[in-house]
């Protein structure tokens, strides 16, 4: 059965509009946990437009599941997560005038990726790419030593009418295939919510997926520990 990770990026979002004290990510991720969510993931930018370095150290403390830190590879963000050592990393693309990220990695730019998993890896850290669905990419990924990779679902949640949601579908499908047949493990996130996700958990390969967005808009409604709860079972019923 597929796990679920929530990313408390969106109420570091909320504190740091007012530069204050609150709402804490780490109070959320500890609610998180306790409605069942396996895993707590942030985004560390490089621009610390939401979640802050100090969040990063409280959390490696606190979590007890499993902690995902997603970030760019560069010197800077992996000096940092060989230091606090979570327990994966999610390497993501990053331009400072988007709101989100926008699609997968540039799996063209090998010799840096590999630098960076290389490194991480020597320091015990699981390291998951973040791709586009193409098979082409989770073939590159895995030679580069990733272990798992992460499916970039973006354009299946923003797809317009039924058609397009079913090509989409079929793109990430044939890359879970892909990677499921090279023995990569395999996460799946972005634009995730209550609905489109339904398609999703019927498939088996997949072993995780990672939801922010969705469970803190409903949360500011429901509260955190019902958003996570009402997200864990349409997982579960996959």
């Amino acid at each position: 059965m597929a796990k679920l990770a929530v990313n408390v990026d969106h109420i570091a979002t909320v504190r740091q509009a007012r530069r204050t004290i609150e709402p804490d990510p780490v109070v959320a991720a500890a609610i998180a946990e306790l409605a069942g969510a396996e895993g707590i993931i942030i985004h560390l930018r490089e621009d610390r437009r939401h979640i802050q370095d100090r969040d990063l150290h409280i959390l490696k403390q606190t979590v007890k599941t499993k902690l995902n830190l997603e970030m760019a590879a560069t010197e800077e963000m992996i000096r940092i997560a060989c230091q606090t050592k979570p327990e994966m990393v999610t390497l993501v693309p990053e331009k400072r005038e988007e709101l989100t990220t926008e699609g997968g990695l540039d799996i063209s730019r090998k010799p840096l990726l590999k630098k960076a998993i290389t490194t991480l890896k020597k320091d015990g850290i699981l390291v998951s790419l973040f791709i586009n669905p193409e098979p082409a990419d989770v073939k590159v990924s895995r030679g580069l030593g990733a272990d798992f990779v992460e499916i970039h679902t973006g354009r299946y949640a923003d797809a317009q009418n039924e058609a397009e949601k079913e090509q989409e579908l079929s793109r990430i499908r044939k890359a879970v295939e892909t990677a499921h047949r090279l023995k990569l493990r395999i996460n799946a996130g972005h634009g995730l919510n209550y609905i489109n996700i339904k398609p999703l958990v019927a498939w088996p390969e997949i072993e995780e997926f990672s939801i922010g967005h969705s469970i803190i808009a409903r949360a500011v409604l429901v509260g955190m520990e019902r958003a996570v709860k009402e997200m864990l079972a349409l997982i579960r019923q996959g």
